[in-house]
């Protein structure tokens, strides 16, 4: 008699574990929900955000964008992420290159990397690991809300600064700083 051995826990963790592709389909299946997204309370002044329940023990966020807010640059470490605009319109400026993760405090960029893309209601993105972005709402007079799930839970977020092609990282938050 043969007796398969049982998948380790970490087999069935990582079996379990939500992809980017399950984040998209979630953020989009989120915005969808209107009753949801027009419940999001709304700050002239500032972001406002809800946490919300993602797939697979992801972390999630319903967010308001006032009119001229954004994030600044930033990654999300080891989490791989989606997010979908549910009304009015983002903008995502992202770099296409991996960047060492750690070890440094300025990059110089090369030519060629930037890429820019208009999120309207309805449209959003999955993304990998340390992608380097920032979102904005570029509305001068519009609110923006959007859906985003990111797994594992964000364990950091590192903040930078741009000059011209120059990144510099000017800190690390954990989550205790934004929840």
């Amino acid at each position: 008699m043969s007796v398969s051995p049982s998948p380790s826990a970490a087999a069935l963790t990582a079996a379990a574990a939500p992809t980017q592709a399950d984040l998209l389909d979630f953020v989009r299946r989120t915005a969808a929900d209107a009753e949801l997204i027009a419940s999001l309370p709304l700050d002239p002044e500032g972001r406002t955000w809800v946490r919300l329940d993602g797939p697979g023990g992801s972390e999630a966020w319903l967010i308001g964008w006032p009119p001229g807010t954004g994030t600044g640059w930033h990654d999300h470490a080891d989490s791989v992420g989606a997010f979908l605009t549910a009304s009015g319109e983002l903008k995502e400026n992202s770099l296409a290159a991996r960047l060492p993760t750690d070890g440094w405090k300025t990059l110089e960029l090369a030519d060629g990397v930037d890429r820019e893309r208009h999120l309207p209601a309805g449209q959003g993105r999955s993304f990998g690991r340390h992608h380097v972005h920032e979102v904005l709402n570029a509305s001068t007079d519009r609110h923006a809300i959007s859906v985003h799930a990111y797994y594992p839970p964000l364990p950091q977020i590192r903040r930078y600064s741009r000059t011209g092609q120059t990144l510099r990282l000017e800190q690390v938050e954990r989550p205790e700083d934004w929840q």
